[in-house]
């Protein structure tokens, strides 16, 4: 069963977020991959871990590419990424989805168009919030049409 997000539930996440992975992500500015994150990157101020194979030991938004989720460093309690947007079609997504919420990644977000419910429910199984077919860079700013306040 799909879970509902509420602009309550995307307050929180957008809140309690400070560094997202973008899986995925392009080099070319016209694609959602990438203009969505430096869209965050530039208006928000997200950090941005870029993640794709094909541009892994790259820079894309300033910040080196990763080749994996694998590959994200491991801290104290976790890898100190608080969401993951995977730019996948959907019948790609789902090891991606749930590789996150192994990972301990707190919020899973799939792009406009994409949802795949039966990994949505495993990452939800391993406590992680996952919002499927949205857009952060249409729902920023309609929720926080100012900025985000301070946050710690």
């Amino acid at each position: 069963m799909s879970e509902k997000i509420t602009d309550d539930v995307l307050r929180e996440v957008f809140l309690k977020t400070k560094t997202v992975a973008i899986v995925g992500i392009s080099p070319d500015p016209a694609k959602p991959s990438h203009y969505v994150p430096a869209f965050m990157q530039r208006e928000y101020g997200y950090k941005i871990i870029p993640v794709h194979p094909a541009h892994a030991g790259t820079t894309i938004l300033g910040e080196p590419v990763l080749a994996t989720l694998a590959d994200l460093p491991v801290q104290e309690g976790g890898t100190g990424v608080d969401f993951v947007e995977i730019f996948r079609a959907a019948p790609a997504i789902a090891p991606f989805v749930v590789e996150a919420a192994r990972r301990g990644i707190p919020y899973i977000w799939m792009p406009l168009g994409v949802s795949h419910e039966e990994s949505a429910a495993e990452a939800r199984a391993l406590g992680a919030t996952v919002i499927q077919d949205r857009c952060p860079k249409i729902d920023l700013p309609r929720l926080f049409p100012d900025g985000l306040p301070a946050r710690d």
